[in-house]
């Protein structure tokens, strides 16, 4: 098995994405930025999301595409690392983003609106003020440094020390709150470093 099949066995995940072309500066610079923000990863560019090698037309462009999110999309910029492999008769580029000592960085979604991102399982979440302020902090502290919790949070917790695991919709159950608002919850938790996400299963679920 190649280096390149082994990668794409894993699957999408914390440290890894799946991309069948840069479509836009302004959206890969999201998936670069919160890879830089959070352990780091890469970037398939030429597998689809169900991991199929589709390959690139034309890796120079699919480079240039990129170095432009890194560079003008990105505050402050990063620097990528390209490698060019071949499978199957396609080309897939595998870009290497390393985890940043400049936390936190800002990808521009808009003109004049840069937001920060962290990767949470195989996502890219905008983050909050607060989780921005521990990125800052990073190198001075524990990475996910611990915070006052308020009565919703904390139920979470007092729930997992009786039971040995929770998921979204039970947490919604539990406090009768919506969805974004429960998942907000278990993603800020996740971030400093109170629970522990499981992703390996058909549903998501969080220990302590």
């Amino acid at each position: 098995m190649t280096d390149l099949q082994e990668l794409i066995r894993q699957g999408e995940g914390e440290r890894l994405e799946f991309k069948k072309k840069t479509t836009h500066p302004t959206r890969i610079a999201r998936t670069l930025a919160s890879l830089a923000n959070t352990h780091g990863g890469r970037v398939l560019v030429g597998v689809d999301d169900d991991g199929r090698i589709v390959g690139v037309r034309d890796a120079e462009e699919e480079i240039y595409q990129l170095r432009q999110a890194a560079a003008h999309y990105i505050d402050p910029p990063l620097s990528l690392r390209f490698r060019e492999v071949e499978e199957e008769n396609r080309v897939v580029l595998i870009v290497t983003v390393a985890e940043s000592t400049e936390k936190p960085h800002r990808a521009q979604v808009a003109d004049g609106d840069w937001r920060s991102y962290v990767r949470v399982r195989d996502e890219s979440v905008q983050t909050s003020q607060l989780t921005e302020r521990v990125l800052e902090r990073t190198d001075a502290a524990p990475r996910f440094e611990k915070i006052p919790l308020n009565r919703e949070e904390l139920a979470v917790l007092d729930y997992l020390r009786k039971n040995p695991r929770i998921t979204l919709g039970q947490y919604m159950k539990l406090l009768n709150i919506g969805q974004r608002r429960a998942y907000r919850t278990l993603i800020k938790l996740t971030l400093h470093g109170y629970i522990k996400h499981h992703d390996k299963e058909k549903e998501v679920y969080y220990t302590l």
